[in-house]
């Protein structure tokens, strides 16, 4: 870093005014720790104040960084108008450090420019002529900063994501303690559970991996007969070669000895990549999962970007809760997590494309078991009203009858509903519920819904929320659910659950999991990161 002669001249008349009294030096020993300068540490009594007015000179020579004016402003208010940035050895560690971060950002899956960055290159370039003032410097770096939290921590505004459906609250970012918490220490720009879900740094992680596969080349196209049915082991052709190769390249494969007979081997690893893409495993490779093996690796790397933005969003905070239940929508899978340990892992049945599950969270508040179905007007509209004109005993031969002039399905083994639903109060009016379709739950994609969750495993969700109370023993709950009639119980402790959207993610094995994007949201997001 370079500094006019003027600039020099200042600091040192500063320093020297600074240690000139006995006072002064008795102060300094008895606030030591508060105005200890550590490299890369804030000290928020810096003797290099500026005229605030400066703002509005800077804004108007930079107007693309106006949209920070505001935060930038909070930023120096809480450090009484002084300059962040610099210390008696010149700019702190951690502007270097920032700096090098931007120059990194698409390892953030981020493909934000910052608007001026010829004017950094001079700060931190000594072959670059740095045409700022102190002052003007230290406001560049502030909104250099700004523009990494906002990509980095914060990413889509809240009104953009709300507009795309995420209705799961948003973590909230507070720029001026996050400065302070970074300056202090600068290593947890590399990683900070606290301030980023952590599964967006497992994302970040594979998207290294992928990214490195491409810059190799990434994958071959795998010959697909017109003819083929599947391939099973013992078969041999060509295209199993080619299977292989690619699964080698991804890893589900250790090792590739090029063959092209479909062993052992080569079927253990077609079940781990089955697994990972919400396939069924089975040792059968049919033409469908060959059409997925060819998606080009530069569209999973843009599934795993538009993941991680999805993953700013959400606050660390509810993965540390003791307990709550998560629904992702595009895997069909609940999870019961307690203590940090998924404790119920259960499939699920998701709304259709036409009457898609709401992204929110809520409450789980109460049990009903044998519950009545209370129809929707649409339904009734659609479905019963044309089917009581065609049938006089439409109601009763579905088990149902009129309520208060409402149609209900009352209670049994054939209500739509099953023996048990779990109700989060919320105003889409969705639950999760028993089904006595099971056998969707054997198929692959389950969207087929009204918009509520159908529970594959709702005895053990209800045994495994009710383990703590003695007085609902499995042989209870099994009683309430067959009693033939209706009755609730309010939880005595609230579980949180989340219904949210992700089409990638990361296991604990440290497996990267794809899910098909059933509701078409991929893309619409991907496009707002391109264009941001």
């Amino acid at each position: 870093m370079r500094y006019s002669s003027f600039n020099l001249i200042i600091a040192f008349i500063l320093l020297l005014l600074a240690g000139g009294s006995c006072k002064s030096n008795e102060r300094n020993k008895s606030d030591k720790r508060s105005d200890n300068y550590l490299r890369g540490a804030v000290n928020h009594k810096s003797n290099m104040p500026f005229d605030s007015n400066l703002m509005t000179a800077f804004y108007k020579a930079y107007p693309r960084l106006d949209k920070y004016s505001s935060e930038v402003k909070n930023v120096y208010r809480q450090h009484h108008f002084n300059q962040i940035w610099y210390d008696n050895k010149g700019i702190v560690e951690f502007g270097q450090t920032l700096n090098n971060k931007v120059i990194e950002l698409t390892k953030e899956g981020v493909s934000a420019l910052f608007p001026y960055r010829e004017k950094i290159e001079g700060i931190f370039n000594n072959n670059v002529e740095n045409t700022l003032s102190q002052t003007e410097t230290d406001l560049m770096l502030t909104n250099l900063y700004l523009f990494y939290a906002e990509n980095v921590y914060k990413g889509l505004a809240d009104s953009t994501t709300t507009a795309l459906g995420w209705l799961l609250p948003r973590k909230q970012v507070v720029y001026n303690a996050l400065l302070d918490s970074l300056l202090t220490d600068p290593q947890s720009l590399n990683r900070d559970d606290s301030m980023i879900f952590s599964q967006y740094y497992k994302l970040r992680a594979v998207l290294q991996k992928y990214r490195a596969i491409e810059k190799q080349g990434g994958w071959s196209p795998i010959d697909i007969d017109p003819k083929l049915k599947a391939y099973k082991p013992g078969d041999s052709a060509r295209a199993i070669g080619q299977i292989r190769t690619r699964l080698f390249i991804t890893g589900d494969l250790q090792q590739n000895n090029n063959s092209n007979i479909y062993d052992a081997e080569l079927a253990e690893a077609v079940r781990r990549y089955q697994l990972r893409n919400g396939n069924i495993p089975t040792e059968k490779i049919l033409p469908q999962h060959i059409r997925e093996m060819n998606v080009p690796i530069a569209v999973h790397i843009k599934k795993i970007i538009v993941n991680m933005e999805r993953c700013r969003w959400i606050s660390p905070e509810f993965a540390r809760a003791k307990e709550y239940i998560v629904v992702n929508i595009p895997s069909f899978k609940l999870t019961l997590v307690r203590n940090g340990n998924p404790e119920l892992v259960s499939p699920v049945v998701v709304g259709s494309n036409l009457t898609k599950t709401v992204i929110f969270s809520g409450m789980l508040s109460y049990i009903v078991f044998s519950p009545y179905w209370n129809l929707p007007q649409s339904i009734i509209r659609k479905e019963v009203k044309p089917g009581m004109a065609k049938n006089s005993n439409y109601l009763e031969k579905h088990n149902m009858e009129w309520n208060n002039g409402q149609v209900r399905q009352k209670p049994g083994p054939n209500n739509s509903l099953g023996l048990v639903k779990f109700i989060f109060p919320n105003s889409e009016d969705i639950y999760m519920h028993d089904t006595p379709a099971k056998s969707l739950f054997a198929k692959e994609s389950r969207a087929f819904s009204h918009g509520c969750i159908r529970v594959g495993k709702p005895r053990d969700l209800a045994v495994a929320i009710l383990q703590d109370d003695p007085v609902w023993t499995p042989a209870k709950i099994d009683a309430a659910m067959h009693a033939g009639k209706e009755s609730t119980y309010v939880l005595k402790r609230k579980i949180p659950v989340y219904i949210g959207y992700l089409t990638a993610w990361v296991d604990k094995e440290g497996e990267i999991n794809f899910y098909p994007d059933i509701y078409d949201r991929d893309a619409r997001l991907e496009q707002l990161l391109i264009d941001e």
